[in-house]
């Protein structure tokens, strides 16, 4: 049977939610007459606002009250009588709305312990080489055809016209922060890069409303301050996309501004510190590049994470990254 209505399930955070807009892309290259459906955590559905191949977000408000809004979602997806429904989390809660959905399929990875009533289970490996959507996209390609493709966003004309201000000269786009403290380079080591790029280049530093004091501290110890914009709470998720699509380098710690940039193919420059890109969530625009310490250290990677301080307490794997590896990508 030909599925009519599929629901994906990715509650995580924000870069793995981008990532599986490829699944979304190979479902509707796939299945071009299905309905799909997309079920997020609270906070991210700012992603899918005109988004072409998507007939409903669904909402999972775990800040509200994870369970009351996770029985009330189990009780819309039934009702909703849904065909497939493909998870792409590894947690229980996300494994209930799956298992007992009332759909004839279900698929999701093995790692998820509900995963022994789903009719369909598939291994997740952390293995050197293979990408998050390659991961996600051997969930279906066996049910589907066509090649796998990459993520996508839909920014509107509305958020091409909103950012337009800001690129009245050749700008770059800097997101100095992260969740975790070795994920991030350090905010020194962003002030002497941007030193270097004022000369030639309007900086804009972006990140949500919690990154504004992170890039507040770099924009006052910068020299050229007027050449420096600070915009951290400022753009929506698609504005920011907007804006990083023509910007002539992004430069961005292994986070979510990195798959923004390959859900609008914008060059793209990922600083890799306590992680690397072998994990599998690396960029994919056409053109990126990878900094990281060109030292071999025995103690990098030191988690598939990040931490809240460096075990070794000496963070090598950031500090002794060089300005001069950013400066070589630019054109």
């Amino acid at each position: 049977m030909i599925p009519r209505r599929i629901l994906v399930i990715q509650t995580a955070f924000i870069g793995d939610v981008i990532l599986a807009t490829a699944l979304l892309e190979n479902l509707h290259q796939g299945l071009p007459d299905a309905q799909i459906d997309f079920l997020v955590r609270k906070g991210n559905e700012g992603l899918f606002d005109n988004h072409p191949y998507l007939s409903n977000v669904l909402i999972w408000k775990k800040k509200d009250g994870k369970f009351k809004s996770l029985w009330q979602l189990l009780k819309q997806i039934r009702q909703t009588e849904y065909d497939w429904v493909i998870n792409l989390q590894r947690f229980a809660g996300t494994g209930m709305l799956t298992a007992f959905s009332k759909a004839p399929k279900t698929t999701g990875f093995d790692k998820n312990p509900l995963s022994f009533l789903f009719t369909n289970k598939f291994p997740h490996k952390i293995e050197n080489g293979v990408h998050e959507v390659t991961r996600n996209y051997e969930l279906v390609k066996n049910e589907i055809s066509g090649a796998l493709l990459k993520p996508r966003l839909y920014p509107a004309s509305g958020d091409y016209g909103f950012v337009k201000p800001y690129q009245s000269k050749p700008y770059i786009c800097v997101a100095p922060a992260s969740v975790w403290f070795t994920k991030q380079y350090p905010a020194e080591r962003w002030i002497r890069l941007i030193n270097q790029l004022t000369a030639q280049y309007q900086i804009l530093l972006l990140g949500g409303p919690g990154d504004n004091d992170l890039a507040g501290t770099i924009q006052n110890q910068v020299s050229s301050k007027e050449n420096v914009q600070n915009l951290c709470g400022k753009l929506s998720f698609l504005q920011s996309a907007a804006l990083m699509q023509s910007s002539v380098m992004n430069f961005v710690n292994d986070s979510a501004p990195m798959h923004i940039c390959s859900a609008v193919n914008a060059s793209v420059t990922a600083v890799y510190c306590s992680t690397v890109p072998e994990f599998g969530f690396g960029p994919l625009s056409d053109d990126a590049h990878i900094v990281e310490v060109l030292e071999k250290l025995t103690c990098r990677p030191c988690g598939l994470h990040g931490h809240k301080t460096c075990p070794e307490g000496h963070f090598k794997c950031a500090v002794d990254i060089k300005t001069e590896q950013f400066l070589e990508v630019l054109p």
